[in-house]
């Protein structure tokens, strides 16, 4: 139970650091995720059905939901339709690209393939129990994405791409071109996304075209579930969030399908609840806003009378 929370939690994190990227980094709502998504496990499951190596897969993966990323930037940027539209319109077009990956096929099976997992779980069968091996792989490649996007935010491109969501007035200023810096943030998101979908595929052992459904809500409420759990602006505190986020929605999830008969819900019911933890937590953080507002005001105008 606990080792398939974690590796869900783990595998779907990257995708959610992808959303922490375009919502809260960019303030670019994206809705190319639910395409880029089942765009990176239908390049995974072609690779390893041809033989190929699951690196070569999570690499083609990564630059093919930078593609899709980057289109749905160009759309954006040049024709000027807004942000909510472009990722529709190229999560639309992806449905077909994806069919197209796979042959024409909407579902494409990797059970008697071998894939990174059951290499690792062969491997750790030696020494450790097999779920356990797998636990462990997904920690390391997330930490591993963890740590090389702190890095990179602390650059100044990285710096220039937070700025650009707060005030792109202040990049202008700074003589350099918004959109090129969109577009490169909103490639960078996608191809995490597209990686998730290929271990999702991996770990789930098969590729489905409709495997994308429903990404972007559950992306949202990993985010602010997460910014329920730590207070910080720290870059490396943030993206430490997203992932325990991750996990924590997916415990609730896990928990919604194997107890939720209790009051007599079944699993047609988890778009429901994630809508609706999506919905409460807009609700407490804008009340938190409110009353800290409130707070300031209060001491502001104690200060005052006090002079």
């Amino acid at each position: 139970m606990i080792e398939g929370i974690l590796v869900e939690g783990f595998i779907y994190g990257i995708m959610a650091l992808a959303v922490f990227i375009t919502f809260r980094v960019l303030n670019f709502a994206d809705m190319t995720v639910d395409g880029s998504f089942p765009l990176g496990a239908a390049i995974m499951a072609v690779c390893l059905v041809k033989g190929l190596p699951s690196g070569i897969g999570i690499c083609l993966a990564f630059l093919g939901g930078a593609l899709a990323g980057f289109i749905t930037a160009l759309i954006h940027t040049r024709l000027k339709i807004p942000d909510l539209l472009s990722g529709i319109l190229t999560m639309t077009m992806l449905y077909s690209i994806n069919l197209r990956v796979m042959g024409n096929r909407a579902n494409l099976s990797l059970l008697k393939v071998p894939t990174l997992f059951t290499a690792i779980s062969g491997l750790a069968d030696k020494f450790l129990p097999p779920q356990l091996g797998i636990v462990i792989l997904c920690f390391l490649v997330v930490l591993a994405i963890k740590l090389v996007l702190d890095i990179f935010f602390h650059t100044d491109f990285g710096l220039s791409l937070g700025a650009l969501g707060a005030n792109p007035q202040l990049i202008v200023s700074q003589g350099m071109n918004p959109d090129v810096i969109k577009m490169c943030g909103i490639s960078l998101a996608n191809g995490l996304v597209a990686i998730s979908g290929g271990f999702a595929s991996m770990y789930q052992g098969f590729a489905d075209v409709s495997l994308g459904t429903g990404m972007i809500v559950s992306g949202l409420a990993s985010v602010m579930i997460g910014e329920f759990l730590i207070r910080s602006n720290k870059i490396a505190v943030l993206t430490l969030r997203v992932l325990l986020g991750s996990i924590l929605y997916r415990g609730l999830m896990y928990f919604a399908r194997n107890y939720g008969y209790y009051i007599h819900m079944t699993a047609n019911d988890l778009k429901l609840i994630t809508g609706l933890l999506i919905i409460i937590c807009i609700i407490i953080s804008k009340r938190g806003f409110r009353s800290g507002l409130s707070k300031r005001r209060t001491k502001e105008s104690s200060k005052g009378g006090a002079f």
